[in-house]
Order: C-alpha cells, then structure tokens, then sequence
C-alpha cells in the first residue's frame, strides 16, 4: 500500500472510532458509574478486540481474492453497495435524535468485566464488519503482504484504543462528555459524506 492509502485508511479509522454507537456507549457509561480506570480498561480491551477484528477481516479478503479471480469484481460490486448503505444511514443518523448514553446500573464493572465489555462490543458489533467489508474493499489485493495485514490490524488498534482511552481520561472531565454528544451528528455526516466519496473512487477505479 502507498503512503496515501494508509492516510486514507488512517483517516477513516479515526472517524469511524469518533462516530458515536454502542461501543462508545459502553465506554462512557463504564467511566461514569466505574470511574475512569474502568473507562480505560474498557477502551484498551476495545482497541484490541477492534484490533484483532480489523485483522481478521483483512486476511479473510486477502485469502478470498487468491481463491478466485471472480472474488476481486464481487468485493467491488459488494463494497460499493455497502458503502452506499452505511453512508445512507451515517447520514440518516446525523439527522436523528442527539446521542445519549445509558446508566440504567449505578454500579460499574470490574476492571477485568470492563475490559470484557469493551472486547466483546468490538468483536460482536455488526456495523463493524459490514463498515470494515466495505472499507477493505479498495485496499486489499490478492498479494498482499502479512506485514501489511498486521500493520493494517495494529492502526486499527491503535487509533480505536487510543480514541476510547482519550474519551475515559480526557473527554469526561467536565462537560467533556457534553461537548462530544454535541458534535455526534456532524461526525456522522462527516462520515456519511466520507462513505460516498469512498464508493465513487471505487466505481471509477481511482481506489
């Protein structure tokens, strides 16, 4: 991959890690009721579950498209589609009702349950596998390497961790959590817009 590949891909794991869903819910609701050492143990067990998932789906891609050569068209096709389908509902949500989280327990996880629950959100959200199908699509190739395949698991680790632990430590100090909830539906229209662009370079080949 290029140098404006793996900004490109960089730049959609940060928004993606920023858009407001269940994952980030369960990191804020686990750092006001737990306290803020939960909140991190539950971004840190995220960042690796998203890490491993972000992994995974690139070397299933990779072993798919040296399978057949039928495998690169349907990726495409299919990528394309899914694109359109999260940007539609990206920007569907960016019109919607602003993001609120849960407390419906007041009593906080465990470090150990915290960092479970941030594992298991990644590992078992639906949005992320269609969101990570589509995204590979344009970067993925048949050859790829399997330093490139960990190193595209361990950006996604990286940003994912590194955005859920800034939210534990920093955003909830204050009105940080206020400011966030505030800008959920411009970070979904970011992310809306982002998806679409992304599904016509796919069409017109430039990805």
């Amino acid at each position: 991959m290029n140098p404006e590949a793996w900004v490109a891909l960089a730049t959609v794991f940060v928004l993606g890690a920023m858009s407001p869903g269940p994952s980030l819910a369960v990191v804020l609701r686990n750092t006001m009721v737990g306290g803020r050492r939960q909140g991190v143990m539950t971004g840190i067990g995220h960042g690796i579950g998203f890490g491993i998932y972000a992994f995974l789906a690139a070397a299933g891609i990779a072993t798919a498209l040296s399978l057949h050569e039928s495998t690169e068209m349907v990726l495409k096709w299919g990528g394309i589609g899914l694109l359109l389908w999260l940007g539609y509902n990206f920007l569907k949500s960016s019109r919607g009702a602003p993001y609120e989280s849960s407390d419906e327990d007041s009593h906080g996880p465990s470090d150990r349950a915290g960092f479970a629950q941030g594992f298991a959100i990644a590992l078992l959200n639906p949005k992320i596998l269609a969101w990570m199908l589509a995204l590979y699509a344009p970067f993925i190739e048949a050859n790829i390497s399997t330093e490139t395949l960990f190193g595209m698991g361990l950006l996604g680790m990286a940003i994912d961790g590194t955005w859920y632990v800034t939210v534990a430590t920093v955003l909830t100090r204050g009105d940080g959590v206020s400011k966030l909830r505030a800008q959920a539906r411009r970070i979904d229209a970011a992310m809306g817009v982002l998806m679409f662009v992304f599904a016509g370079l796919l069409y017109s080949g430039y990805l």
